[in-house]
């Protein structure tokens, strides 16, 4: 069983006048401050059903010592891009601003997303200075800066779905190619970038791997520090075998122990 704590439905920000919520999964025994991983879950910006990461992320990368925080943003249906980032943002800053109670390093803070919520994970960790990413879902000032980001499947290039009549709800009616380039994630790639670890499978049909490929190569190009894994004839939810979330999280903890390591506590003199 696993020696974890939960405590479920935590407001933490706010979202077209309703409470965003989320999932805080804790290591029972902890020493001192661990890092934080913010989990962003999937559903094509038409759903953000955040209780599937428990079972795939959560629990173990909690078991590895991290507080995770598997939290949800609003959808197509509630607001229009870019209230979604505006809220993985917010969440970012409800953990710095509350790193203490939570038992986080606030340096020490990684974003992380499925799908749609991979899309939010790498736009959010490129923005940090775009202020009308910002919004006012909560703790105004505090920094939405991460020390990595993760994708899971991450649609990390939305032109064609911008331009979708499906997608109108989200981007708007024939937006303009400047409106698309600003949602998405290549767009932000520089040598300032977050470390980054991709995962992909190679029969997605909904999220082309090369996609991710394109991401991973601008970001190595940059001198960033990236990982790539891909799963040879996968498809996009190759994560709910229990064979490959494991793969996935002891992939993470090994990336993040290179990347983010957890920091000494120093004794006061």
């Amino acid at each position: 069983m696993s020696d974890v704590k939960i405590e479920e439905g935590v407001v933490v920000a706010k979202g077209s006048g309703r409470d965003l919520k989320a999932d805080v999964l804790r290591p029972a025994s902890q020493s001192g401050p661990a890092p934080g991983i913010l989990i962003l879950p999937g559903g094509g910006f038409r759903n953000a059903d955040r209780a599937p990461l428990t079972e795939r992320y959560g629990l173990a990368l909690a078991n590895h010592g991290y507080v995770c925080v598997n939290a949800e943003y609003r959808v197509m249906d509630e607001a229009p891009w870019p209230a979604q980032v505006q809220d993985v943002k917010a969440e970012i800053r409800w953990m710095r601003a509350n790193s203490a109670d939570l038992g986080i390093d606030p340096d020490l803070i990684v974003v992380a997303g499925k799908s749609a919520g991979g899309l939010l994970a790498l736009v959010a960790a490129g923005s940090s200075h775009v202020k009308e990413f910002d919004g006012d879902g909560g703790n105004p000032g505090v920094s939405s800066k991460v020390a990595a980001v993760v994708g899971m499947s991450p649609v990390s290039d939305i032109s064609e779905r911008a331009v979708d009549p499906d997608f109108e709800a989200l981007f708007g009616k024939n937006p303009t190619a400047e409106y698309v380039k600003a949602a998405n994630a290549i767009t932000y790639v520089n040598k300032d970038y977050p470390p980054a670890l991709f995962f992909h499978g190679t029969s997605d049909t909904r999220v082309h791997h090369s996609t991710t490929m394109r991401m991973y190569e601008a970001l190595e190009k940059a001198g960033v520090p990236v990982d790539l894994h891909l799963f040879a004839g996968e498809d996009h939810f190759f994560d709910r075998e229990p064979r490959f979330s494991k793969a996935t999280t002891d992939s993470i903890a090994i990336f993040l122990s290179r990347y983010v390591p957890v920091r000494e506590a120093v004794a006061a003199s």
